[in-house]
């Protein structure tokens, strides 16, 4: 490679500057910041990718230099120089600035108003269409890509079949009282989808092994670190598939994203201070205990659960604190399941169901088992649980003509991020997050 001219100098992409050492480039990005310093300019740029700093003097390009000097925050820039290894710049290089154009400069009467401090949490969301622009939310939202990109090769490779989900339904799938409801057409009622599954079942009955991968929807008035009202889930289904089979998948597709994230993301991690050592250390087989187990565990933590009690947030920060890494809860009592959920035949009022809880006290990632297959038991499910029964005829469908075995699970996405990223709240690793009581930007 020669050294180019300014006039057909390569665009390039800031993370690619290490390859252009000792070449002219073009960057087109925006003005992270600036610092001067008499006749010399130390402005840092950022174009999506990562951030850069420049350097520019007055004396060898007083243009470069005029064009830059006092400009505002996050105006819109093309720079033009040559890339210089320094090992005292952030990412080991940096550019010296011979050309500048500036294509949108921030009005000085009206500054960009995410400056370099510190802000409260309310006025950083009512921004969040510009927070995200701040190295640590870029970072979160480049991890996350990794994590969906990683997610779905991984599931092609498993010989899944990706389907759709519709996001309006006719009825709850997990629970009536969660359900966003909506004015439909000709005063129809419909609902925002807590979850693709039944769908699923349909499709994994005419394709096998597939999965979906979309927004879900819970009405839930809660305002933990852990909880969105729009959340996107993977969602696999298999026919002819046991609880013991997703536990290998789920297990495999967790290990499959987070060592993808320590291999091709370590940058990102470690602008985000996150321990990748603790994650380097999360491989098959995860270690499993029985419901049984997990209440004997509490009981000697100290907590006060009993057995027939669901597990919230601090009895799983409780139970994660024994592993290194994601613990298999299996087998809770059925009452707790939604009313698809196949029942043990050794202990009936045990489900076949599966919970992955995440290290370090963020909670379940993975909630999945083994479906009822029998159209008699489902229609007394639905009955018991006063659920509308004629909404649920296609669903029944399924096991009047050639019901299977079958089994799968759901992963929340946000949340396997929120630990992978090591954040303190799962606010900020999904671009606009949907809270209790938030909607806007």
């Amino acid at each position: 490679m020669t050294p180019e001219p300014e006039a057909t100098a390569p665009k390039i992409a800031i993370e690619d500057a290490g390859k252009y050492a000792g070449h002219t480039v073009v960057i087109r990005g925006w003005l992270y910041n600036l610092r001067e310093s008499g006749k010399l300019l130390f402005p840092i740029f950022r174009d999506g990718t990562s951030t850069m700093q420049g350097v520019v003097s007055q004396k060898e390009n007083p243009e470069a230099f005029g064009a830059l000097k006092g400009l505002t925050q996050e105006s819109s820039v093309i720079v033009t120089g040559k890339i210089q290894a320094e090992p005292r710049a952030p990412g080991g290089y940096e550019i010296h600035v011979s050309g500048a154009e500036v294509v949108q400069r921030v009005a000085d009467s009206e500054p960009y108003p995410i400056q370099l401090k510190e802000h409260g949490v309310d006025f950083l969301l009512d921004r969040r269409h510009l927070w995200i622009r701040t190295p640590r939310q870029a970072a979160i939202l480049r991890i996350r890509a990794e994590c969906v990109r990683t997610a779905r090769n991984f599931m092609d490779g498993q010989g899944y079949t990706l389907t759709d989900a519709p996001i309006f339904t006719p009825a709850a799938c997990e629970g009536t009282t969660t359900l966003f409801e909506v004015n439909y057409i000709d005063d129809q009622k419909a609902y925002l989808t807590q979850s693709g599954q039944l769908y699923v079942e349909a499709t994994a009955a005419a394709l096998g092994k597939v999965y979906t991968f979309g927004p879900t929807f819970r009405a839930e008035k809660s305002k933990t670190r852990r909880h969105l009202t729009e959340f996107w889930m993977l969602e696999p289904e298999a026919a002819y598939a046991h609880l013991e089979d997703m536990i290998e998948l789920g297990e495999s597709l967790v290990s499959a994203i987070v060592q993808s994230v320590v291999k091709n993301r370590a940058r990102e991690l470690a602008a985000l201070e996150r321990d990748a050592g603790k994650l380097e250390k999360i491989a098959p087989p995860f270690p499993r205990i029985r419901y049984d187990e997990a209440i004997e565990m509490l009981q000697k933590a100290g907590s006060e659960v009993k057995w027939g009690d669901d597990f919230g947030s601090a009895e799983e920060t409780l139970l994660s604190k024994e592993f290194e890494k994601p613990v298999i809860i299996h087998r809770y009592p059925s009452a707790l399941k939604a009313f698809y959920m196949a029942a043990d035949p050794a202990r009936p009022e045990l489900a076949l169901n599966f919970d992955v809880i995440a290290p370090e006290g963020f909670g379940e990632i993975i909630g999945g088992g083994e479906r009822e297959s029998s159209y008699e038991t489902l229609v007394r499910r639905i009955r018991e649980n006063q659920l509308p029964e004629e909404a649920f005829q296609w669903y029944l469908d399924l096991r009047r003509y050639g019901s299977v075995p079958h089994a799968g699970f759901g992963l929340g996405l946000e949340r396997t991020v929120a630990w992978i990223c090591g954040t303190e709240h799962i606010r900020e690793v999904i671009p606009f997050p949907r809270m209790l009581y938030r909607v806007y930007p």
